[in-house]
């Protein structure tokens, strides 16, 4: 019996055990299933900059996981072995949600971060590990592209505290070409956790030379996330590098970087970060009123922190996020 799968907006038609686009949501007995439930690929503690973000509890431990496949084809993929698995021999850790809560307690780690392969697509395993985290006082954090139907994204984003939206790029052009798939969806998932929950976001934006960084494009985006979002949603610009499909093109540059980062402060944009490179002065957060450096960053090390109750200690000018 052929089943449809709701999940996100492909609307897989799958017949008895085929599998979606996202390989790991298949048709067993006229039901779609996660086949990763209770199983892992990756699992580490990671501070929560590597996320990346950097006004959700700065310098505090999180408990990654990710189990395998994708519903998007990005060609630039940095974890392609995972997210484009075709195998679950990959998934070699058993972690039933009840064990991954209780693991980040041991750990002392403040959050759970769902990670490394797109989490909408296990989202049954996340929804449960979250409910068990929540009844253990652990934050919830969601790194996802934000491809997810309209329908789902109440109980997927129920128990979250914080998601870093990944907005690969500014046209449908981009995303038809570089990541099969659309780019509608993703902004009014984005829109819908600013409007509808009290989720803290991030976004991020892998800058791609000759795809994805051509300064109009940039700043049609900085302006739609200021005028639709607010200027105190914090953006990353991450430096692309070769990877999965896309190795004809060189990393993205610093100067290209840095161009990113002033039209996005042009824009109005309170916070911007340059990730995936070195550059220590735009990995820092700034007080946008007076300028004070309030926490600084070497990569992912804390080396700055001059915050009290979330206000910059210069001015008192109080920084959205949480703190």
């Amino acid at each position: 019996m052929k089943v449809a799968c709701e999940h996100c907006p492909r609307n897989c038609i799958l017949e008895e055990q085929q599998r979606g686009y996202c390989f790991i949501r298949q048709n067993i007995r006229g039901k779609i299933v996660c086949t990763a439930y209770g199983r892992c690929s990756c699992v580490n503690i990671d501070p929560i900059e590597k996320k990346p973000l950097a006004h959700f509890y700065p310098g505090s431990r999180v408990l990654s996981l990710g189990t395998i496949g994708c519903n998007q084809g990005c060609l630039f993929c940095q974890n392609g072995s995972i997210s484009h698995a075709v195998s679950e021999n990959t998934l070699i850790y058993e972690a039933s949600p009840e064990k991954v809560a209780q693991m980040a307690v041991r750990e002392t780690c403040r959050c759970v971060a769902y990670t490394y392969n797109e989490p909408i697509v296990w989202a049954e395993y996340v929804c449960d590990i979250a409910r068990e985290c929540r009844s253990r006082n652990i934050l919830n954090v969601a790194v996802t592209s934000g491809y997810i139907s309209a329908g789902q994204r109440p109980r997927f984003f129920e128990n979250m505290d914080a998601v870093n939206i990944d907005l690969k790029g500014f046209s449908e052009t981009f995303y038809e070409k570089y990541c099969h798939s659309h780019l509608g969806p993703v902004l009014e998932t984005i829109e819908w956790c600013v409007r509808e929950t009290d989720i803290w976001l991030e976004l991020t934006n892998l800058l791609i030379p000759r795809a994805n960084d051509q300064q109009e494009t940039i700043r049609r985006m900085c302006d739609w996330i200021v005028n639709r979002l607010g200027e105190d949603v914090p953006l990353h610009f991450s430096a692309f590098h070769p990877a999965h499909k896309l190795v004809d093109r060189p990393p993205t540059s610093l100067e290209s970087l840095k161009s990113a980062y002033n039209i996005a402060k042009r824009a109005g944009l309170h916070h911007v970060y340059l990730g995936n490179i070195y550059a220590p002065a735009y990995e820092a957060t700034w007080c946008h009123q007076c300028g004070q450096m309030v926490i600084g960053r070497d990569r992912y090390r804390i080396t700055h922190r001059a915050l009290k109750n979330g206000r910059c200690q210069a001015c008192g000018t109080i920084l959205a996020g949480k703190f």
